[in-house]
Parts: C-alpha cells; structure tokens; sequence
C-alpha cells in the first residue's frame, strides 16, 4: 500500500490568484463576445432572411449591442 503520510500536498496552501483572474478574464471574454456575436448576427439575419430591409436590421443590431451594453457593464460593487 502507499503510504500516504508523506504526500507532497497540503490542503489549503495553494495560491489559486492566477486561476481566479484568469476565471473572470475568460468570464468577461464569453460575456462581450456572445453580446458581439448576437448583434453581429442580427443584421445579415434581418437583412437577407426578412423583407425588413438593411435599414431596419442596423437599426435592430445596433439596439441589441446599446441595452447589451448597459446590462453587461461591470456594476460597482455594494459595500455592506
């Protein structure tokens, strides 16, 4: 059997900043990408896919990235 008295790691002595930035960085990247991706997407969609028109699908794209914009902005943090 292995003897497991002499293990080389140690619960709760790790220093995990690296991964928790690098966490919220991948956090952040999925968030504005995917607001990116839906506003780039509902133009061609709108344009080509509907008689609304190019005018009415920039009108649409550019509404989605304004409000995705003002609902996905970092909000200050509460200090209780």
């Amino acid at each position: 059997m292995a003897d497991h008295a002499h293990s080389d790691h140690h619960r709760g002595e790790m220093d995990i900043h690296e991964q928790a930035s690098t966490y919220r960085a991948v956090n952040v990247m999925i968030k504005w990408c995917s607001l990116a991706l839906a506003s780039g997407l509902i133009f061609p969609i709108l344009w080509f896919c509907t008689p609304a028109g190019p005018v009415a699908g920039f009108a649409v794209a550019v509404i989605i990235a304004v409000f995705g914009i003002i609902f996905l902005r970092d909000k200050p943090s509460s200090a209780h």
